[in-house]
C-alpha cells in the first residue's frame, strides 16, 4: 500500500495505490467524505473499500482532496475536488493504460463528486454511491446516468433521510441497459461505521454480482 504523491490541479495530491494483479486489471478510484467535516483518505469505509477492490486484483488508488493531509490547495466547493477527482483518474489510467474499466467509489461528498466524475468519463462502468445526501447535493445532472451502480443508505442516517436518496435514486433515469439500484442498511448512520460490517456485506455482494456477469463492460441489465 505505497504512498503516492502526484501533481493536482493546484499542488500536489497524495494517495495510497495498490498495484492490480495481471497486465490488464481493472482500476477503482475511491474517493472521501466532505474534507471541511474530518473526511480524509483514511475513513474507515473508504479504506475498506479499496482493500475490497485490492482483493479482487484492481489497481486501486484513494487520495486525499486538495487541502486534506499532504495535499496542497484549498477547499473549492466541488468543482475544485471534481477536477482533483478527474486528475486522479488520469494518473491511476497512466499506470494502468491496459485497464479494461474502472469503477467508482465514493461516501458522502466523495459519492456526489464521484457521480459527477462518471458522467464525464465513459470508461466508468460501475459505482458505489454511499451516503449520497440527496437534500444536501444536486444530483439531477443524471440525466441520463451512464453507468449501472449502487447508492447505499443508512436506515437511520440524520444528516440526510434515506426516504429521500432513495426517491432520487427512483427519479434516475438511466441509459439503455443501466440500472441504478438502492439498498438500505438497518441501523446504519450518514458514515456507516456503526454498521461497516453490514455496509461492505451490500458493496461486495453487489461487485461480486456485476464482476461476474458475462459483459465487464456494464452492458448488464434488460431495459
Amino acid at each position: 500500500m505505497p504512498e503516492i504523491i502526484f501533481a493536482g490541479p493546484e499542488g500536489r495530491l497524495e494517495g495510497r495505490y495498490q498495484k492490480g494483479k495481471g497486465e490488464n486489471a481493472p482500476i477503482a478510484l475511491i474517493l472521501h467524505p466532505h474534507p471541511q467535516f474530518g473526511g480524509t483518505m483514511n475513513n474507515k469505509v473508504c479504506y475498506e473499500m479499496y482493500h475490497m477492490f485490492a482483493r479482487r486484483g484492481f489497481g486501486v488508488m484513494r487520495f486525499n482532496f486538495r487541502g486534506v493531509g499532504k495535499s496542497q490547495g484549498e477547499y473549492d466547493q466541488g468543482q475544485g475536488e471534481l477536477s482533483d477527482a478527474a486528475t486522479a483518474l488520469d494518473y491511476l489510467q497512466s499506470m494502468n493504460p491496459n485497464a479494461p474499466f474502472v469503477w467508482v467509489a465514493g461516501l458522502s461528498f466523495g459519492s456526489w463528486i464521484g457521480m459527477q466524475l462518471l458522467m464525464r468519463r465513459p470508461e466508468i462502468v460501475g459505482f458505489l454511491s454511499a451516503s449520497a445526501a440527496a437534500n444536501i447535493y444536486d444530483f439531477t445532472f443524471l440525466a441520463p446516468c451512464p453507468s449501472s451502480g449502487l447508492v447505499i443508505h443508512g436506515s437511520e442516517d440524520r444528516i440526510c433521510p434515506a426516504a429521500e436518496t432513495q426517491d432520487m435514486v427512483e427519479k434516475t433515469r438511466t441509459q439503455k441497459g443501466r440500472k441504478v439500484e438502492f439498498a438500505e442498511i438497518p441501523g446504519g448512520d450518514h458514515f456507516l461505521e456503526n454498521q461497516l460490517d453490514a455496509f461492505m456485506e451490500t458493496a461486495e455482494g453487489y461487485l461480486d454480482y456485476r464482476l461476474n456477469q458475462a459483459d465487464p463492460t456494464g452492458e448488464y441489465f434488460e431495459v
